[in-house]
């Protein structure tokens, strides 16, 4: 067990919440755990993804399932950034946000009842099996209805492999993912021949290949995506989905989207030239628009020290898999930073230690500092000295940590949610702290006797 030094490489504040501002979010949420979001950045990243090249036009879409609370869905669409929904209860769930349905394009592993009254909406739905092809078109047979195609272009990106090919967790396309339709049945005129006998006419191309996002495996996708297009002439737009890796600690690459953009609108301009089609370029980013964002915010609630040569000092949080379950399922690394309880600057001290940094749940997998790149193995972090009731914050976790938590295990509540105007110092709380009744309201009481 290694002891504790003195650092001043220490960062005294995370990404965008100083030791007050982080006191502001515990009180205004009414106690930690909780997430946090900048408004500030989430304007700074969308701005980012509306500048992205293009030939004839641009749509960015925002991958809601990254993070779908109502009052950053309002952001993005003040903006004039649309919505890609993963569900239909997502697609529910923006409109009651006040998303126009218009605005929303649902590519789903799960082609809701109702997926008629969307479409009828002006819900734009994008087929992504070949059964759901079928169930669309016998709805809406002769009656040349608009749809999208998700093509599965045969590789992907994203995980610890270098592969294009094999599984991994977060790549979405190639011969080990179900998602899309797989492209030969496109190029050997299989879905063709349905689109034509139910009479649907095709409008966009779909395709995406997960969260690496390697420049040169995503500009060679957006070129085999541009040779489905030319197998329909009524397509006026190519999605290339999202995936757009952020770097969420020191060192780790963030996508340049200028460089990955500026071969793809030469692509589409040379399918202009080509088929005399000009299309318009969609894109779906979820992680890039809000992981850095957003933080959770927790308190150090116990303090653990197991000694020998394999002992560690454990941090015990307030939160855990329940709240951020990236690193537990993913061995994902996030920034962490200790601040003040007090949340004066003025506490901060210089002492360092090395600690393993664990969550509140009963399960031994809920781990909050992986070791990188064997996320079944634990690793001791450099972080400041911390005394029980310090406040700990885990950067990057405005993606995929709120929207996908695995709350109410160990029956521990849904956490708030606030929003946070770095420039004003205003905290704002935009999802209430769920209450214990809340969990459980749904139970349904039998009769002792079937006991």
């Amino acid at each position: 067990m290694s002891s504790s030094s003195s650092s001043s490489s220490i960062p005294t504040q995370s990404v965008f919440l100083t030791p007050s501002l982080a006191k502001s979010c515990i009180d205004t949420a009414g106690g930690s755990p909780l997430y946090a979001y900048s408004l500030d950045k989430l304007h700074e990243f969308a701005d980012n993804c509306l500048a992205f090249p293009h030939a004839y036009g641009l749509t960015v879409r925002y991958a809601m399932k990254a993070c779908p609370n109502a009052a950053i869905l309002q952001t993005f669409s003040k903006k004039g950034i649309h919505i890609d929904a993963s569900s239909g209860f997502e697609v529910r769930r923006a409109i009651s946000a006040g998303i126009e349905p218009q605005h929303i394009s649902l590519s789903t592993q799960e082609l809701p009842d109702d997926f008629a009254e969307l479409i009828d909406m002006g819900v734009k739905v994008n087929c992504c099996s070949v059964s759901q092809v079928e169930r669309v078109g016998k709805h809406y047979e002769g009656k040349n209805q608009k749809v999208g195609i998700r093509v599965n272009p045969g590789v992907g990106s994203g995980g610890f492999s270098s592969s294009t090919t094999s599984f991994s967790k977060t790549n979405v396309g190639g011969p080990s993912s179900s998602f899309g339709i797989w492209h030969g049945l496109v190029e050997d005129g299989t879905v063709p021949d349905l689109i034509q006998k139910y009479g649907l006419v095709v409008e966009r191309i779909h395709t995406h290949i997960g969260s690496g996002s390697d420049p040169q495996i995503w500009q060679q996708v957006a070129v085999k995506s541009l040779s489905f297009c030319s197998i329909w002439d009524s397509i006026t737009t190519l999605n290339l989905g999202g995936g757009y890796k952020v770097g969420r600690s020191p060192g780790e690459p963030t996508t340049d989207l200028q460089e990955i953009g500026g071969p793809v609108t030469e692509a589409f301009q040379a399918f202009a030239k080509e088929h005399g089609r000009e299309l318009r370029l969609e894109i779906e980013p979820g992680t890039y628009l809000v992981a850095m964002a957003g933080a959770l915010v927790s308190t150090v609630q116990d303090k653990v020290v197991t000694t020998g040569e394999s002992g560690h000092t454990f941090l015990k949080l307030d939160a855990g898999m329940t709240d951020v379950l990236r690193p537990s399922l993913y061995g994902a690394i996030h920034p962490i930073t200790v601040l003040p309880g007090s949340g004066d600057a003025d506490d901060i001290g210089d002492t360092t230690e090395p600690v393993v940094v664990v969550g509140h749940c009963c399960e031994s997998g809920d781990l909050m500092t992986p070791k990188p790149g064997a996320p079944e193995d634990l690793e001791e972090r450099p972080l400041r000295k911390a005394e029980i009731g310090d406040i700990l914050v885990m950067d990057g976790s405005g993606a995929y940590c709120s929207g996908m938590s695995t709350k109410n295990y160990n029956s521990f509540p849904e956490a708030p949610e606030v929003l946070v105007s770095e420039s004003t110092g205003e905290v704002h709380l935009i999802r209430k702290r769920q209450s214990l009744e809340q969990i459980y309201e749904n139970e349904v009481t039998v009769s002792a006797d079937l006991l």
